[in-house]
């Protein structure tokens, strides 16, 4: 499976962010998205999750030579802020999801087994979202993104704001999940894209680039890639 772009574009007024996206993700791969603050990494997402319409361009599943279009449940989105029904409690919500997913999830999912995957404590699932912590919120968006299975998963900045534990629960989390499915990762930290992702894709000038990690204990790797984020600044 492949999740292909072609030729994206999406402007704001006279600002072109994203001028000419043409990259193909293979499926099995964490791919990091790196780029500058205010590069277009949300835009590029939002646009690929149908929350904003591109000016141009397409983009599209292969599978066995054979290309389709996007469904809606081909796409999981976990948002930076995480976005939950902070009016029911842990439990309520989860029960809600898989109720309103019957049919495209298994019959015998069972709550339990995915909050004691994601390390909730007990006393923590009955408690209103609105009451967890934002490591907390993240976590229970990442579950019903592994309940749905998507074959493409959006994660924009997903461990902002995480303390060291559950940043390093979550990386280990997705490394685990990579399998079947495509999962591409924006994020403004170069060490986490090294640590965590299988490919590495610069999103630079409006368009995506593509990074060789065999190259990555070679002399001015880092310095490579800085130098090129830092031409945003003259753009």
């Amino acid at each position: 499976m492949k999740f292909i772009i072609s030729h994206l574009s999406k402007g704001f007024e006279k600002k072109e962010v994203l001028r000419d996206i043409d990259f193909a993700f293979e499926e099995g791969r964490i791919y990091g998205l790196l780029g500058r603050n205010g590069a277009g990494k949300t835009t590029l997402f939002n646009c690929l999750n149908g929350d904003l319409k591109p000016d141009g361009g397409s983009f599209y599943l292969e599978e066995n030579g054979q290309q389709r279009p996007m469904k809606t449940d081909d796409i999981g989105y976990v948002l930076s802020t995480p976005t939950v029904p902070e009016f029911l409690t842990g439990r309520e919500f989860l029960k809600f999801f898989i109720d309103i997913n019957r049919d495209s999830i298994p019959q015998a999912t069972d709550p339990e087994a995915y909050f004691s995957y994601m390390r909730i404590a007990p006393e923590d699932r009955d408690k209103l979202l609105r009451d967890y912590s934002h490591g907390m919120k993240n976590k229970m968006q990442m579950i019903v993104n592994i309940i749905a299975e998507p074959n493409l998963l959006l994660l924009d900045e997903p461990l902002t704001s995480l303390d060291v534990v559950v940043a390093e629960e979550i990386k280990e989390l997705l490394r685990t999940q990579k399998q079947g499915r495509i999962i591409i990762l924006s994020t403004h930290i170069l060490d986490l894209a090294l640590d965590l992702c299988d490919e590495i894709v610069l999103l630079n000038h409006g368009v995506l680039e593509p990074v060789d990690k065999s190259n990555l204990d070679s002399h001015g790797f880092r310095e490579k890639i800085i130098e090129a984020l830092r031409e945003e600044d003259h753009v």
